[in-house]
């Protein structure tokens, strides 16, 4: 799918429709086990401390839905949507947004898109186990690397069983807001030689799985 002609073409769509440098992608299930608003906390601490990064990097996250029709998912729901209207409204500038969110299921194609337009994957719940979406998210973003596209990097939650083996991705505590903040600004501020050797590395753990 990272070869695909029309994922190819849906990815530098995606770009182009983002008004922004960079892209910080998250996608999760709607559960309160992905830490949703603690990551909307961390990525609005992010945009206080660099004012100079605003209008350059914006987050896409995408939640599926899950659970629907029980009080406190639905509780879930309207918080996040809220803590999205904040940030936007405190921190949005002519035509850029920081803050993409999306309340639907994608389709593998569509997130082999995003995977590849993406220049860090912020993925830091709260717990989890093989966290699928960090391996598919590198085993793209290595393949579109190894073709001349840019490389990308991965911040990753500590607390995941994936973080023992993917040694590529920036490790963080997830209930740390600051931590969360300073892995963000990391990731983004990886040399390029530096985000291609962590790709190749988590890569090979992927293919040994």
């Amino acid at each position: 799918l990272a070869a695909d002609p029309a994922v190819i073409a849906e990815s530098e769509t995606f770009r182009s429709e983002l008004v922004a440098d960079k892209v910080v992608l998250g996608v999760d299930r709607l559960d309160y086990t992905k830490g949703l608003l603690l990551r909307f906390e961390a990525f609005e601490r992010f945009l206080e401390a660099y004012p100079e990064l605003h209008g350059k990097v914006s987050m896409f996250q995408i939640a599926t839905p899950s659970r629907t029709g029980i009080p406190a998912y639905d509780q879930l729901k309207r918080e996040v949507e809220e803590a999205v209207g904040r940030i936007n409204g405190r921190f949005a500038e002519g035509a850029w947004s920081p803050l993409h969110y999306r309340y639907r299921a994608f389709t593998q194609a569509e997130l082999a898109a995003l995977y590849r337009a993406a220049d860090v994957a912020l993925l830091p719940p709260l717990r989890d186990g093989m966290t699928l979406v960090a391996h598919e998210f590198a085993a793209v973003s290595a393949a579109a690397s190894r073709e001349g596209h840019p490389p990308a990097a991965l911040v990753l939650s500590e607390l995941t069983g994936a973080a023992d083996y993917l040694g590529g991705a920036v490790c963080v505590n997830p209930y740390d807001t600051d931590g969360l903040v300073r892995a963000l600004r990391a990731a983004l501020d990886l040399p390029r030689d530096e985000k291609r050797r962590r790709l190749n590395e988590m890569q090979g753990a992927v293919r040994e799985l």
